[in-house]
């Protein structure tokens, strides 16, 4: 199994972590960097564990304070082997941590970056649903709905053919619309992610989040299918493999 988004760094035991996803079933984990020296820290792990990718960008809470130099250093790191997406990239209209205009900046450095270097795009959006989907028009490139929770944009996602992940939220009793959503996402476009520390599935609510427990959203997503959890394993899988080429 694998769990296609994770913040590794933000865990005081990382690699006891990998241990314990290991031991759960989860071989393969993407860890996400946010600025440029949590990038360094996620390829620092990716580089010490051979299930490990990493997954680098500027989160849309750090676009404020972020540099022509940072784009730089970023486009720099994910030369390495182990970088295998852009992310996570998007706009953030809920906590607003960083002024839009700066946000949708760095936003759209980061997807020219992904078509540049021919790499999917990690996305990343909260309460900004249509500005998003008008930020994403023009990207032919492969793209990630991260932590999916926005079905206004599901119509375009499955007309352009991106991968919808779906996160530990999906599996709280009252996130009907989720598990619906995931019912109309073709096999081939299906992942599934922890978002770890965050979100933990509702089999493991109020601890926090890790790599292991993706094998809970994975057991959501099968039963709101009508799916073989096995089945959807292995799919999802290929999935992830096709999708950041590992």
């Amino acid at each position: 199994m694998i769990d296609t988004h994770a913040h590794l760094t933000a865990l005081d035991d990382p690699d006891e972590a990998v241990r314990r996803a290991a031991e759960a079933g989860v071989t393969w984990i993407l860890t996400v960097g946010t600025d440029v020296e949590d990038c360094r820290r996620a390829l620092s792990l990716a580089e010490r564990h051979d299930g490990v990718f990493a997954i680098l960008g500027l989160h849309p809470h750090e676009a404020g304070t972020a540099t022509a130099e940072d784009l730089a250093a970023l486009r720099e790191l994910l030369g390495h082997p182990k970088a295998v997406a852009v992310g996570e990239t998007g706009l953030d209209w809920y906590r607003d941590y960083a002024p839009r205009d700066d946000q949708r900046r760095i936003f759209a450095a980061q997807l020219e970056l992904a078509a540049e270097l021919g790499k999917p795009a990690v996305i990343h959006t909260r309460a900004a649903d249509d500005d998003t989907l008008a930020a994403l028009a023009g990207h032919t490139g492969t793209l990630v709905l991260h932590c999916f929770s926005s079905p206004h944009m599901l119509p375009t996602a499955l007309e352009r053919g991106w991968y919808v992940s779906f996160a530990g939220n999906a599996t709280f009793p009252k996130a009907v619309d989720l598990r619906l959503a995931a019912t109309e996402v073709p096999a081939e476009r299906i992942l599934a992610e922890t978002d770890s520390p965050y979100l933990a599935p509702q089999a493991v609510r109020g601890r926090r989040n890790e790599p292991a427990n993706v094998v809970h959203t994975l057991a959501a997503l099968a039963q709101a299918r009508g799916e073989d959890p096995t089945e959807l394993e292995r799919q999802i899988e290929r999935n992830a493999s096709a999708c950041f080429g590992l």
